[in-house]
């Protein structure tokens, strides 16, 4: 059943006139070094709509080395294994993104040298939402051996038997191979660094205490500064016995929640209700999955992912909702769109741009 405006709650208050960018130029205005990959010829009511974003409004797609987005974002035709290498600096000329997901890093950590690559390939405005390793939020993921000690005191024997261990929401672990080679190799550049964790069973409430009390330390043992994202897809950590619980540890240690539009989840509107979303924080969403299909399923229908395939309207108002009120309020906001969402995120990020801009609550 799709929410109406009534049900829709005003988190940030009720007026929701967006200032526009400060940057009347728009992103189109970028440039980069030329490469062989090149960004395709971009329609001048795109141009016309980046300009109306406002500058805290980050839009971008999970990864870029997609070889369907032929026209809509690059150029010419070109492999995934060329855009993932070439394709980035193309990718953030496009007016309209000003983020995107590096979810390569998910499967295992990337060294600092790759994240100040990529940082060199965009404007000094784009900001990247970066996922954790894997091995900190799943259970039986072996760490990457790279763990520094503890303190100088400690043996290299010390360091490499920790790194044999399950990384699971071990701080060291991610503060050395995860989350310093983030901020020191993209450094104003870095946006949420986002732990998902996958779904997870537990057996009771005690053991949901257990896990929010885990995540908590853990949280607290991480560096301070960055900003940390935590999106879960398990929907009883949002019963009222949790969700205020978690709520709290997340706004104690310089987290934010992601809302994420996923099958495993209830809708954005109801993650942000439970959640009591903190009005001074940014605001992280992930528009993924629909909630029709599998992941694999979503991927053989809507591949080349050229084309809206299955359009969602009720996900898409939603994520415009909030995003209004929360740059209303002068905060950063994040939204990461997936090919599976509908079919194709670049025309995904169209529509919720125009929405955002044209359509006020």
């Amino acid at each position: 059943m799709t929410a109406t405006n009534d049900e829709i709650p005003s988190l940030f208050g009720d007026d929701v006139s967006i200032p526009p960018s400060a940057d009347a130029r728009g992103a189109h205005a970028r440039t980069t070094p030329p490469g062989k990959v090149e960004l395709a010829a971009i329609a001048t009511d795109i141009v016309e709509l980046a300009a109306r974003l406002p500058a805290n409004l980050y839009l971008g797609t999970s990864s870029w080395s997609f070889p369907g987005w032929k026209d809509l974002v690059y150029s010419c035709e070109a492999s995934e294994a060329t855009l993932a290498r070439e394709g980035l600096a193309a990718y953030a000329q496009h007016p309209l993104f000003r983020s995107v997901g590096v979810d390569k890093t998910f499967y295992r950590p990337s060294p600092r040298a790759e994240f100040e690559r990529m940082a060199a390939q965009v404007p000094a405005d784009f900001r990247f939402l970066v996922k954790m390793w894997r091995g900190t939020v799943e259970h039986g993921v072996r760490a990457p051996g790279q763990v520094r000690p503890a303190s100088e005191h400690d043996s290299m024997h010390d360091a490499r038997a920790v790194a044999a261990l399950d990384a699971f929401l071990d701080p060291r672990v991610t503060e050395f191979d995860c989350v310093r080679p983030a901020i020191e190799g993209l450094g104003d550049k870095a946006g949420p660094l986002l732990f998902q964790f996958p779904p997870m069973r537990f057996a009771g409430g005690r053991a949901q205490r257990g896990f929010l009390a885990q995540l908590a330390a853990f949280l607290a043992a991480l560096p301070k500064g960055p900003l940390y994202a935590v999106e879960l897809r398990n929907r009883t950590l949002l019963a009222p016995d949790c969700a205020p619980r978690l709520a709290a540890l997340l706004a104690d240690n310089n987290a934010v929640p992601c809302l994420t539009v996923h099958p495993s989840m209830p809708t954005v509107l109801a993650q942000a209700r439970a959640l009591l979303l903190d009005q001074t924080r940014p605001l992280v969403m992930r528009w993924m999955l629909r909630g029709n299909h599998a992941y694999g399923e979503a991927k053989n229908l809507y591949e080349p992912f050229d084309a809206l395939v299955e359009p969602d309207d009720a996900s898409r108002d939603a994520l415009a909702h909030l995003a209004r009120a929360a740059l209303t309020a002068g905060l950063g906001v994040w939204i990461i769109t997936n090919n599976k969402a509908e079919g194709s995120s670049p025309r995904s990020v169209e529509r919720l741009a125009r929405r955002i801009v044209e359509s006020p609550d």
